[in-house]
Formats: C-alpha cells, sequence, structure tokens
C-alpha cells in the first residue's frame, strides 16, 4: 500500500511561516486567556510539586484546603523522603487516591535527595524522571516556580 501524502497546508510551510503562525495563536490565546494562573497555594517548587501531584482526580480548591497542614509538617523533601506513609496518607486522604499519591511524593522526597540535594531541578528532562511526575505536573512547575514557558492543559 503506497504511502498517504498529507495535502495539509502546514505540511509544506517553511519554518519562519511555522513561526509567525505560533506567534499568531500564542497572541489569540492571550487575547480568550489575559489572566490565567494557577489557583494552587505554593511557596516554593517543592510545594508546587506536592501540591501538583494532589491535584490529579481532584479539585485545586481541595489541594488547598489539605495542603497548609501537609507543608507544615513535611516542609523539606527529606521530611517527605522519611515520612510515616499512614501519617502522610492521613494528611492527603482528602484529595482521594491517597494511597497512590502517598507513594509518589515519598518517592519524589526519595529522589529529590538522593538526586538533587533535596531540591527541585528546574528542566522538563529531569522532572520527567521524578515519581509523581509527567510532562504536565513538570510544566506546571516549570511555568509557575521557575518561569519556564510549557503548555499545560487543565479540565478545572
Amino acid at each position: 500500500m503506497p504511502a498517504r501524502r498529507s495535502t495539509a497546508k502546514y505540511d509544506r510551510e517553511t519554518h519562519l511561516g511555522l513561526v509567525r503562525r505560533a506567534r499568531r495563536m500564542n497572541r489569540e490565546l492571550a487575547q480568550a486567556f489575559p489572566h490565567v494562573y494557577c489557583e494552587l497555594d505554593f511557596t516554593n517548587p517543592l510545594e508546587l510539586a506536592v501540591a501538583t501531584i494532589l491535584s490529579a482526580q481532584c479539585t485545586d480548591k481541595r489541594v488547598n484546603l489539605t495542603t497548609p497542614a501537609l507543608f507544615a509538617k513535611y516542609p523539606t523533601a527529606l521530611d517527605y523522603a522519611q515520612a510515616h506513609r499512614t501519617e502522610l496518607e492521613e494528611l492527603i486522604r482528602p484529595t482521594g487516591f491517597y494511597r497512590n499519591k502517598a507513594n509518589s511524593i515519598i518517592g519524589l522526597g526519595q529522589e529529590l535527595v538522593a538526586r538533587f540535594d533535596g531540591e527541585v531541578p528546574d528542566t522538563l528532562d529531569e522532572l520527567v524522571t521524578l515519581p509523581g511526575v509527567g510532562r504536565k505536573t513538570a510544566n506546571v512547575i516549570l511555568g509557575n516556580a521557575f518561569d519556564i514557558p510549557g503548555i499545560t492543559v487543565d479540565t478545572h
């Protein structure tokens, strides 16, 4: 069977044409959504990473009700790495899927301590190697904690 040939205009577009179209799309999105911001409450990249993990299948409002006590009890990556699973699970239970999220958060703390001196890395390639961190979470962290642009889409 012969290969299908695409006739779409953008398949033949030059690099400059792609750049111009991307800039136009960016302007249109900025006009349509001028005040886009992260609704999760955080004061540092670690808090944002944990809050974003908790936000899976949960509203940001519910996460924000849960995180003050969590962040007070576990202020560093080492604290998460050494957390007692049952205590952590009880704190994050209101966010749903608390067992899986506890595994991810403890694993996140352990990896941050072991590989990054307890600091959240600021590259997509490093972030996606961490437990509980996929491309969406990584882009949320990069964009909101480090001002590095990326595309993040969410349903709420």
